[in-house]
């Protein structure tokens, strides 16, 4: 048996004997389609010091996936940027450029804001 009680921190105890403490199984995300992916692609200025961002949201899927789109998108636009927090950053405003690259890709995109 299993004894690594560093796994079960917080776990109250029990007094039963049929108990056998289940661990939490890792459930693996697993990345949409890009037709099935709703992304929405769109200019922030907000908290930037006046700097506009373009601004992709609502990916679905691993971090992994989610990287290497936005790597992508940043050499097709040859732009710096980043990748936080489930949102795609990407320096100035290149929405169309953005948006074009997804729908070749099969994405659900759409341009949202201002």
């Amino acid at each position: 048996m299993d004894n690594d009680w560093k796994k079960r921190l917080g776990v109250v105890y029990s007094t039963s004997n049929e108990y056998d403490y289940e661990y939490d199984k890792q459930e693996s995300e697993s990345t949409l389609p890009p037709r099935q992916q709703s992304l929405r692609v769109m200019l922030d200025k907000k908290n930037r010091k006046g700097k506009a961002v373009t601004l992709i949201t609502g990916f679905k899927g691993t971090d992994d996936d989610l990287k290497e789109l936005g790597s992508s998108l940043k050499s097709i636009c040859g732009v710096g940027g980043t990748v936080k927090n489930g949102e795609i950053l990407l320096q100035g405003d290149h929405r169309n450029k953005v948006l074009e690259h997804l729908k070749k890709q099969q994405y659900n995109a759409k341009q949202s804001g201002g």
